[in-house]
Parts: structure tokens; C-alpha cells; sequence
């Protein structure tokens, strides 16, 4: 049975790695895969006017290499579970693919049965954000002169997206958004497992708030 591919994606220190997590561990036959484990070296990195690592972007991450680890599990999703993972065959294996910069990729929009987008107000981010520990770490003046206007400037530019996104509000409690997520994937695989008998006519896509 087809894979189904699920994005979390959304604001920096929004909740993104936790959610994906608790969901791969609730879920059968999951595995995730983080857009953070393909950041280019250091060295690669672009350095704007004000002297900043520009991390915020596509071109700081090898999105190329990110692909052929996607396109490697959906040929074969099951190769790609822990023995202790793997379910009932007839369980529709799931991807989840997580990152702040998912859907501003276009090769990957074709891939997504479900997509997630956590939001976090500035204030609340900033906090989140000054008590991490990176490396290289933050510069003063890192977050508001480049960090959150990216952030901005990136959301922006999925704004006429033509396909389903839901917006969470990341300020819930983790068993919150965990309990909303997992029950919204829970109907939408049944929802999927039908499609692979009967293929639904699509219908015109609206975000959706949860």
C-alpha cells in the first residue's frame, strides 16, 4: 500500500522536533526524517551585511541529499524500520518529514498527504529560543535582525500555497498538539487507505486552523 508523507514544519523552537517524535513513537510503522541533519558545513555557509551565518535558508541545507534519503524510503519504507517497528502489512507505512523550510522546497510538494505548520508568537519565540544551546551559537542581535524576519519572509512566501496546510498554535501543551495531530492523521490515513480502492475526485484546498 502507498506511503503516506506527513510535514512538520513551522517557526523555530515552535515544537516541531518534539511533535514528530511523540508522533513516531505512537504511530506504526513511522519514521521521520529531520531537514536539520542536512545542513551544509560551517564553511559553506553564506555571511550577510551584518556579518550573520545565514543558516534561514534553502541554500544552507543540502535539500538534494534530503530527497534521495526521501525517495530511498518510499521505494522501500518497511527497510527502513526498527524489527520491533514494523506492524501489520496492512498498515500504511508513514514518513514524517520534519524542518523549518518544508514547504518552501518545491520538489517536495507533490510528496505531502498532510501538512503541519506550528506558530508561536515573537515574544514567546524569543524566550524559546534564548534558552537553546547552538552551535555555532547565537550572536547578539542574531534572532530579531535575521532569525525571525526570515522567518517572516519565509512564511510569507507560503501564503498561496495550493494545498492543504494545517496551522497549529504552538503555545498548547505538547499533549495537546500531540492528541490533535494524531487524531487528525488517524482519520486522514483511513481517508488514504480508501483513496487506494477508490480514488476520491480532489476538491479545492483551504488551510485550516486547528
Amino acid at each position: 500500500m502507498k506511503a503516506f508523507v506527513v510535514g512538520i514544519s513551522g517557526v523555530t523552537n515552535g515544537g516541531k522536533t518534539t511533535l514528530a517524535k511523540k508522533l513516531q513513537k505512537q504511530l506504526p510503522n513511522c519514521s521521520v526524517i529531520f531537514q536539520d541533519d542536512y545542513f551544509k558545513p560551517e564553511s559553506e555557509i553564506g555571511i550577510d551585511e551584518n556579518g550573520f551565518l545565514q543558516y534561514d535558508e534553502l541554500e544552507a541545507l543540502n535539500m538534494e541529499t534530503l530527497m534521495s534519503a526521501v525517495y530511498s524510503w518510499m521505494k522501500n519504507p518497511r527497510n527502513s524500520l526498527e524489527s520491533d517497528a514494523l506492524e501489520s502489512a496492512e498498515e500504511v507505512p508513514i514518513l514524517i518529514i520534519e524542518g523549518f523550510l518544508l514547504y518552501n522546497y518545491k520538489p517536495l510538494d507533490t510528496l505531502w498527504n498532510r501538512s503541519y505548520f506550528l506558530t508561536i508568537p515573537y515574544e514567546e519565540c524569543k524566550r524559546r529560543r534564548s534558552t537553546r544551546v547552538y552551535e555555532p551559537p547565537d550572536p547578539p542581535g542574531y534572532f530579531d535582525s535575521y532569525v525571525w524576519p526570515m522567518y517572516l519572509k519565509h512564511r510569507k512566501e507560503i501564503e498561496d500555497i495550493t494545498w492543504n496546510i494545517v496551522y497549529l498554535d504552538g503555545t498548547k501543551s505538547e499533549e495537546d498538539l500531540f492528541s490533535q495531530v494524531y487524531n487528525d492523521l488517524i482519520e486522514e490515513q483511513v481517508k488514504h487507505k480508501c483513496s487506494q480502492i477508490a480514488p476520491e475526485v480532489p476538491s479545492s484546498s483551504t488551510s485550516v486552523i486547528l
